[in-house]
């Protein structure tokens, strides 16, 4: 009799165990997956510059840089001009850090004027395969720019529409460096023009 008892005993526990297991697991496949959510962890108000908390250490690294040039009382245009063609590009094209193919980089640097046009042309190209990354699951090979070399900067003339032309814009080559070749673009040149208090980004080729 009392080896009967010990037997049930252990039937029982053995089927709460196995319905506990069964239970965590199907918790496990319901419950809501955490979001990776982009957060402003840094900002140049006046500029409206802002700072993703996505965003990689070293493009961290250049915000602030930005943001010391920028909080002189004269503001050196040029280490501006070369600054933020480096930052664009760094974040344009380091894509491994993005969380959709909505998520493009150097937005802020964009003249107001192309936002959109940009965005639609960033999204339908570069940014095109981008798989989504909001549950921090992608398994997917994207490139990272490790370094951006400035070649040369010249002063042009520069004309949008009808009604606007900046006697003193400025053409800016680069050249860039990823952590890993994926034939992605090793050269490029950008064009900024004077917008308000600031430089902004109206051509890349």
């Amino acid at each position: 009799m009392k080896l009967k008892k010990k037997v049930k005993v252990m039937l029982v526990l053995s089927v709460i165990l196995i319905a506990t297991g069964v239970g965590f697991i199907a918790y496990e496949s319901i419950k809501p997956k955490a979001v990776k959510k982009a957060t402003v962890e840094n900002e140049i108000k006046e500029y409206g510059y802002t700072l993703k908390s996505t965003r990689n250490d070293r493009y961290k690294e250049m915000f602030q840089e930005l943001k010391d040039i920028l909080s002189k009382k004269n503001v050196d245009e040029k280490a501006y001009l070369e600054q933020i063609s480096k930052m664009f590009i760094m974040d344009f094209y380091t894509l491994n850090d993005k969380l959709a193919n909505t998520d493009v980089g150097g937005i802020d640097f964009v003249h107001a004027d192309a936002k959109t046009n940009f965005l639609e042309k960033s999204e339908d190209t570069v940014y095109k395969y981008v798989e989504n990354d909001i549950y921090g699951n992608r398994d997917q090979k994207l490139p990272e720019v490790t370094d951006v070399t400035i070649e040369s900067t010249e002063n042009i003339e520069y004309t949008i529409g009808t009604d606007f032309t900046d006697d003193n814009a400025y053409q800016v080559e680069v050249s860039l460096k990823y952590k890993e070749d994926m034939d992605y673009p090793t050269k490029a040149t950008l064009i900024f023009v004077h917008e308000d208090n600031k430089l902004s980004l109206v051509e890349v080729a």
